[in-house]
């Protein structure tokens, strides 16, 4: 099962809300630079993506997946697949 698109906006939002400043993300952030702050304002309402916008952001949950090397099982949370990398 796969993570809904919804989903995959609030999560990702989320990461760049809270993991923006942190330097473990960092070079993730800054690689994502389009499709992170894009799920971020979606997820709160101020934008609806585009066509090119869900791809910048289902990249960017491809990259994400691969960066915590956990396959996507349909997560609803980022503490979730957080989780899930730390089991790794």
């Amino acid at each position: 099962m796969a993570t809904d698109f919804s989903d995959i906006v609030n999560i990702l939002g989320k990461l760049f809300y809270q993991y923006k400043d942190d330097e473990a993300f960092g070079d993730f952030i800054e690689y994502n630079d389009v499709g992170l702050p894009l799920a971020y304002l979606s997820s709160e309402g101020l934008c609806e993506p585009s066509d090119d916008g869900q791809r910048y952001i289902v990249e960017s949950w491809d990259l994400f997946l691969t960066a915590l090397d956990i396959k996507d099982t349909g997560y609803t949370t980022l503490e979730e697949m957080l989780q899930a990398a730390g089991e790794k």
